[in-house]
């Protein structure tokens, strides 16, 4: 259907640019009733776009800071590939302070979703000790001795409690701050796995001691090489895994 379905969010419905940093998806800030809002149009499956879209609800009902779904006229939060979000205001964290609160927040996702299920489609890092393939992931395209380290570093998490992680917090793009909270963006790497993944942050803001920041740090850098792989930031986060 393309971004004629944006149509569904009412008649004055309309696309006003195009926004950066989509890299699977076309995403557009968009107005509907009035409002600035965020247009994102990928090719995920409704299993998928209904998991991320009840969560970012259920988040926000739990008075996080997200970029809630915004319902089509007849009341469906996707149509066609295409969801509709919540415009989110602020900059960047820049300073420790900053990434603390980032920390902060990140914890209050964790403590929200502890038994949410698992995405559709989606493996954890433990998981894939066993399994080869989850969503993106291909562990049959990766070098062999890669694999053999990724899932080495991955086997240090087992027997972990699971949650909601975002998948990709310390990217600062990914945060949008102002005085007074932090909201985060971009759920597309979203999914259940040991919350530690998501606290290897800028100045270790989140206070991890060194064996569980390099605990965090060695799978976190396994799971990027093999969801990326292969472009250069993988072969580069591969590199960062340690032989075992």
């Amino acid at each position: 259907m393309g971004w004629e379905a944006l149509g569904q969010w009412g008649e004055d419905a309309a696309r006003i640019k195009p926004l950066t940093g989509g890299v699977a998806n076309d995403v557009w800030s968009v107005r509907v009733n009035g409002q600035i809002a965020v247009g994102r149009l990928g090719s995920r499956t409704d299993a998928d776009l209904a998991w991320e879209t009840g969560l970012l609800q259920y988040l926000s009902r739990e008075g996080m800071t997200v970029p809630a779904p915004i319902p089509t006229t007849d009341g469906r939060l996707f149509v066609g590939g295409l969801v509709v979000m919540e415009y989110m205001e602020g900059g960047p964290p820049e300073t420790k302070t900053d990434w603390r609160r980032v920390a902060d927040t990140l914890r209050e996702l964790h403590r929200l979703t502890q038994g949410w299920p698992q995405r559709p489609g989606w493996k954890s890092s433990t998981d894939l000790l066993h399994a080869e393939t989850g969503t993106r992931i291909n562990l049959a395209a990766m070098p062999p001795e890669g694999v053999i380290r990724c899932r080495a570093a991955w086997a240090r998490l087992i027997g972990r409690q699971t949650c909601v992680v975002h998948g990709n917090p310390n990217n600062p793009g990914n945060i949008r701050m102002t005085a007074d909270r932090v909201a985060l963006i971009d759920w597309d790497e979203a999914h259940i796995d040991v919350p530690d993944l998501d606290l290897v942050l800028p100045y270790n803001a989140a206070d991890l001691d060194d064996g569980a920041y390099d605990i965090a740090a060695q799978a976190s850098a396994a799971w990027e090489a093999a969801i990326c792989w292969r472009d250069e930031y993988a072969v580069r986060r591969l590199a960062e895994v340690r032989a075992v």
